[in-house]
């Protein structure tokens, strides 16, 4: 059963299209105020739910990279079927996916914010249990509340099961592999004081994706969930910006 505010949501406006991808043990409820903000500019928003996600810790235990993956290529189709161009934006994890959603199809334009590839806890992967083993063990995940974003906007599991996060690393290596073929305009945003990414990550992809067009976004005051923090004005103002450059 789905979690009050985890639903997925289509807000309609016209022929470009923008499928939102939320990130890892989160949902769409953390794109939700983005996705208002572009359909207000004329975009017809899609914020889709990844497999596992916006309904129990359990779930997402069942899932696997691929599997969040086809959610992301489901989005695309579901919003191809009434748009003539799609760009695709992503939140952590969600960044990573959007990404590789680029090597595989017509995609217009791509957002990446704050996407992982260099990790805070990096020096504790050694504690993460062997695949064989993680099954049914979980970790408490901890996230910022923020006073002035409605509760139906920070719909998240507070618990992540240990077999994801091999999963989330498995996504990590697969979208390193394939930077030099996100040949799409990108525009890459990271804060400088995120506690769950590194901040050498946006430098990362922004100086090994294949785009010719590229721009880098660097944040001061935000944390790791942009879209819901501080400078998610800046944030939104400047996805749109780019999106209809």
């Amino acid at each position: 059963m789905l979690l009050p505010g985890a639903e997925p949501f289509f807000l309609p406006g016209g022929d470009n299209g923008v499928l939102l991808v939320h990130g890892f043990t989160g949902s769409p409820s953390e794109m939700r105020l983005l996705g208002q903000y572009l359909q207000q500019q004329g975009y017809t928003v899609l914020g889709g739910r990844l497999a596992g996600h916006g309904t129990a810790p359990e779930d997402l235990a069942r899932t696997t990279a691929e599997d969040w993956f086809h959610s992301v290529l489901d989005g695309y189709e579901i919003l191809r079927g009434g748009c003539g161009r799609i760009s695709v934006v992503g939140l952590s994890m969600g960044a990573l996916l959007a990404m590789l959603l680029g090597t595989v199809r017509d995609v217009h334009r791509i957002v990446s914010l704050s996407a992982p590839i260099f990790l805070w806890e990096e020096n504790r992967l050694h504690l993460l249990p062997p695949r064989a083993e993680a099954v049914g063990q979980y970790v408490p995940r901890h996230r910022k509340q923020l006073p002035d974003i409605p509760a139906d906007c920070n719909v998240c599991y507070n618990r992540m099961p240990m077999l994801s996060i091999h999963e989330l690393l498995a996504v990590i290596r697969r979208l390193k592999a394939a930077l030099p073929k996100v040949r799409q305009p990108l525009l890459v945003v990271q804060s400088r004081r995120d506690h769950t990414v590194r901040a050498e990550s946006g430098a990362y992809i922004y100086e090994h994706a294949g785009a010719a067009r590229k721009q880098l976004l660097w944040l001061e005051a935000s944390g790791h969930r942009v879209t819901i923090d501080s400078e998610r004005a800046k944030v939104f103002a400047r996805t749109a910006e780019f999106l209809a450059d």
